[in-house]
């Protein structure tokens, strides 16, 4: 493990990293305000499912697969750019419906797979796995604070499961937020407009990823 005072200077990183919106957030606000808190959970566990997915490739030396191949950079980068940018669609074609209103269904009936909060785990999933720049900011932050006159293992293993922790904290905070935000405003929420900015948001970050460029 790391020494304490190292180990606190992750933590800083870590929480600053966390709590900065990025797609992860958006997505854990976006499904607090149309969907409801668990399911804002459900793809807030299915991105620090990613975060730890990262973490051991980047142990594994995928970090320096993406910096010498530009290819390999490239694929990822639009594979992550075109599944945020179908997300932000998928949110604006959505716009005005009321997902609370599909599951006042009769308890005999099933609900929808769409419907069931776990349905957002591979979302949360997803989000983590195609962002390269998260990828590259693990690869650059962990080995930072890993000792190499200590055991690897542990060290990636304290450091993974923390910043796990933090992130599922930051994006748990996020959605008690958003879904206090919608008791406040449920008129506004009815509207649609929430939907299309938050469509426009994960469009935009879909756009500014194509930007970019490997260090």
């Amino acid at each position: 493990m790391p020494s304490w005072t190292s180990y606190l200077l992750f933590i800083s990183f870590a929480l600053a990293a966390s709590f900065t919106p990025g797609p992860a957030v958006m997505l854990s606000i976006h499904n607090a305000l149309h969907l409801g808190w668990r399911h804002a959970i459900w793809s807030s566990l299915g991105n620090i499912t990613g975060l730890l997915v990262l973490s051991t490739l980047s142990a594994l030396g995928l970090n320096a697969v993406l910096q010498s191949s530009a290819a390999a950079f490239t694929l990822l980068k639009f594979v992550g750019a075109a599944y945020l940018i179908w997300l932000g669609v998928q949110q604006w074609r959505r716009a005005g419906a009321r997902p609370s209103a599909e599951l006042a269904q009769p308890r005999r009936a099933q609900p929808p797979l769409a419907a069931a909060p776990h349905a957002q785990y591979p979302r949360g999933l997803m989000v983590a796995l195609t962002n390269p720049k998260a990828i590259l900011f693990i690869a650059a932050l962990f080995p930072q604070f890993i000792s190499l006159t200590k055991p690897m293992l542990p060290q990636y293993a304290t450091l993974t499961l923390s910043f796990m922790l933090v992130s599922l904290l930051a994006l748990s905070t996020y959605a008690s937020l958003a879904v206090l935000a919608r008791r406040r405003l449920k008129a506004w929420f009815a509207s649609g407009w929430p939907q299309r900015v938050s469509g426009v948001v994960f469009c935009a970050f879909g756009l500014a990823l194509l930007r970019l460029r490997r260090p």
